[in-house]
């Protein structure tokens, strides 16, 4: 089986450039709002508060703030990506191409998941200029920050596929992934809570992504690396796999 490279390759550029157009929205408003909560909760609050496993707690809640804005961009970005097309009606023309299904979706995850990969370093860049941190596991860092980018921009593909208005692709990031992102152990350890809240927590899937990620950098998790690593590429497994059923069903793609 051949790949159409040559369409990959059009489409992933698309994308990329449809970023670098509109750079104040795409990279610097994620990258100034993130950095608020350095200054407020890292630098102001912070410097009144307990260390958190030994770790200042300015440093500690980077990872969670990190892994918040990579959710939402990864979302966003290939939501946007497969939506917009279905709704000016190009989406046709992807679907008379010669393009394999899992040809295109690579591309547009690609796309997303490089955007937010690369958002995510500048904010953690930004991060350092507020904040004492420290990262003692730079590759399991950087495996993180992949993994959730590719598997949070699959499921925004799939939203964005399900969505049939600007209203619905905005549903799901603002009143599901970011509740949960907060409530996930981004401002604070869930071995902070009463055992009956940390149990109700642990059914909370963002917990561990936050805490894979939070362990790469202070070598503390509150729950064991294995089963951050694990939850992730479940999670994954299961975006790509509601894809191939999307795909080999047509489900609402030329809605």
């Amino acid at each position: 089986m051949s790949v159409n490279l040559h369409a990959i390759k059009a489409i992933y550029r698309f994308e990329m450039a449809r970023t670098w157009r509109t750079p104040l929205q795409s990279v610097l408003s994620p990258v100034i709002s993130t950095s608020l909560y350095f200054v407020v909760f890292g630098a102001a609050i912070g410097s009144h508060m307990q260390a958190i496993d030994g770790v200042p707690y300015g440093a500690f809640i980077v990872p969670g703030l990190i892994m918040l804005s990579l959710l939402t961009q990864s979302i966003a970005n290939a939501s946007f990506a497969i939506y917009f097309p279905k709704f000016v009606g190009t989406i046709f023309e992807l679907l008379s191409a010669p393009v394999a299904w899992w040809e295109a979706v690579f591309a547009y995850v690609a796309a997303a998941a490089t955007k937010s990969v690369l958002l995510g370093l500048l904010i953690l860049a930004t991060a350092f200029l507020f904040v004492p941190l420290k990262i003692e596991h730079p590759i399991w860092m950087l495996l993180f920050l992949i993994l959730t980018a590719a598997t949070f921009s699959l499921f925004g593909f799939i939203i964005g596929v399900w969505a049939d208005g600007f209203e619905k692709l905005q549903a799901i990031p603002l009143l599901v992934i970011t509740p949960l992102t907060f409530l996930g152990g981004s401002f604070y350890s869930i071995d902070m809570l009463p055992p009956f809240w940390r149990a109700v927590t642990l059914v909370n899937p963002v917990v561990y992504l936050i805490s894979g990620f939070r362990w790469s950098f202070n070598g503390t998790a509150d729950v064991g690396i294995a089963v951050s690593l694990t939850m992730t590429l479940v999670f994954l497994g299961a975006c790509i796999a509601v894809i191939a059923w999307i795909f080999k069903t047509g489900y609402r793609l030329k809605n």
